[in-house]
């Protein structure tokens, strides 16, 4: 389809030309007796593809199309074309693509455009195969496992058109411009390929299957080449389009910078850890009844049972659930429980068959969590997952009493300030850009997202406006204590009052960090990027010294 339709549009600008030129009026070739004004043909269309029926699909596309157009350009030149499509030779090669030398379908000297859509299979969904291809091409790369399997085509591509001014363009899950792929990704490629740059781009759109109604991808187009063109640069989105000076692989007009992965936070802020991991089996976890059957036969040991939240009941209210939390609880208190330690028994010996020996060695002490990073303070807590439909993710604090779990990002000792930040559209602006996604939902991590993203530098007097709408926000939450989150920051749903508070605290968020209040998201995030560089470079700059010292 590819090749057929960009050889229609060529073909149909071509008849265009012929007849501006005065079509049939104009006698072009006099004195010819065999004559043929197309300079387009099929001849000059090369494809690869690795299923057998396909191909023979391609070459009678490609065949219908030549005869239809030509018998276009016959009707503007009001001359008869002799034309026989099965003697016209094109050049579609059957086979696998990254297994192939592209030079012997095509010289890269005789090569103008690379196109297509490559396999859409993420770097988890990839048989042995795909996977021993992908490998061989990346090569030794870090992370290189988590590269989705179309990256192998950037890769192969920029390679072929090393030197030369060689287009191409893909169409590609929108992962490859997301998250931890980006760094394992686009890094090393600009690394072994310094002059490579990205000319257009199509932002994350769906693309819908003919298939079945209900199957769509979540796709992006990435035009590029090994040589600066004469061209704009553009980037589209949705119905809009804007010029850029640089577009870098997070598909954002600013330098090609790189967010890697950290483990501690790049601003001077409190630390981002997961929740409770419990590694239990299951049999840590109890739902409402449970809860209720075990606190009924045993008052005693209400104490040992907490309210538990992952990121769904977080956000949804449902299901609503507890579990068995003994951390810092005396034995004495529960060893008499026979509920208990039948619970507890089972999660030791579901310990021991974990094939992860940290997981193992956790048998000791079944009595814990295999991770218990809370603390006995309130803390900010950010679900893991959530919808991208919403223009705010959830934030909320929950006290001790609230047991975390590891679906959920905790920020222990965090301040009614540092929840304004997070809660607010320059901090959402740099997670829609920079984080992992799941089709279309934030993949919120902190190593991507909250280690890397850069907080203002803020007077006292900032801190306490920031700290003020903030808490707003929190009291207009009160008025909706029997609504969830997930019907406050429906945008279809979420209260005016709760909109109103957001704004506000947008607006001192963006003054602190020196922006206009009505500034494009595209401009918060390219300023961003900007103080991300700034920090990168004090920091490599500050590590130098310190070695040179």
């Amino acid at each position: 389809n590819f090749l057929t339709e960009t050889y229609i549009c060529l073909r149909r600008l071509e008849n265009e030309a012929l007849n501006l030129m005065g079509g049939g009026t104009l006698d072009l070739f006099t004195g010819q007796e065999e004559f043929s004004p197309v300079k387009v043909s099929i001849s000059q269309f090369y494809g690869i593809e690795i299923n057998d029926f396909a191909v023979s699909v391609a070459k009678t596309a490609l065949w219908i199309a030549e005869s239809q157009m030509l018998d276009e350009t016959a009707r503007i030149v009001g001359r008869h074309i002799d034309f026989l499509p099965l003697k016209t030779y094109t050049n579609i090669r059957e086979g696998n693509a990254l297994r192939i030398d592209w030079n012997e379908v095509i010289p890269a000297s005789e090569c103008s455009y690379i196109m297509g859509n490559p396999p859409f299979v993420g770097a988890s969904m990839m048989n042995a195969e795909q996977k021993n291809d992908a490998v061989r091409i990346f090569g030794k790369v870090k992370r290189s496992n988590s590269i989705d399997y179309v990256g192998a085509w950037y890769y192969l591509a920029s390679s072929f058109m090393e030197g030369t001014s060689i287009c191409a363009a893909f169409v590609s899950t929108n992962s490859i411009t997301q998250g931890e792929i980006v760094g394992a990704m686009w890094k090393p490629l600009f690394m072994r390929h310094p002059s490579l740059n990205i000319l257009f781009a199509y932002r994350t759109f769906i693309w819908d299957s003919e298939a079945t109604e209900k199957a769509h991808v979540h796709c992006v187009i990435i035009g590029f080449s090994d040589k600066r063109q004469n061209i704009t640069k553009r980037i589209y989105e949705s119905e809009e389009a804007h010029n850029a000076l640089n577009i870098n692989p997070y598909l954002i007009d600013s330098p090609n910078i790189v967010v890697s992965s950290r483990s501690y936070p790049i601003s001077n802020v409190p630390k981002m850890t997961k929740g409770n991991q419990p590694s239990d089996g299951g049999n840590l976890i109890l739902d409402e009844e449970q809860k209720n059957e075990l606190v009924d036969s045993d008052p005693s040991i209400k104490e040992c049972i907490k309210r538990y939240l992952g990121a769904k009941d977080f956000i949804n209210g449902r299901p609503i659930r507890y579990c068995v939390w003994l951390k810092n609880v005396a034995p004495s208190v529960y060893a008499k429980n026979k509920d208990i330690l039948v619970r507890l028994n089972k999660v030791r010996e579901a310990r021991k068959k974990s094939s992860a020996k940290p997981t193992r060695d956790m048998a000791a002490t079944p009595y814990l969590f295999f991770s218990t990073p809370q603390t006995t303070d309130e803390y900010i807590c950010i679900p893991e997952v959530s919808s991208g439909n919403r223009f705010y993710i959830p934030i909320d604090f929950l006290d001790y009493n609230t047991i975390a779990s590891n679906k959920l990002l905790i920020i222990p000792n965090a301040t009614v300030y540092h929840f304004g930040i997070l809660t607010s559209s320059v901090h959402m602006a740099w997670t829609r850009v920079v984080t992992g996604r799941l089709k279309s939902d934030y993949q919120y991590s902190s190593a991507i997202v909250y280690n890397n993203f850069v907080w203002p530098d803020t007077s006292e007097e900032q801190i306490k406006i920031i700290s003020k709408t903030a808490k707003r926000i929190l009291e207009v939450r009160k008025n909706y204590a029997n609504s969830t989150f997930a019907e406050l920051y429906n945008p279809l749903t979420m209260p005016q009052d709760l909109l109103k508070a957001h704004r506000q605290n947008d607006k001192a968020v963006l003054e602190a960090y020196g922006l206009d209040p009505v500034i494009q998201e595209r401009k918060i995030v390219e300023h961003l990027f900007k103080l991300y560089e700034e920090k990168v470079r004090k920091e490599q700059a500050s590590s130098t010294a310190k070695t040179a010292g």
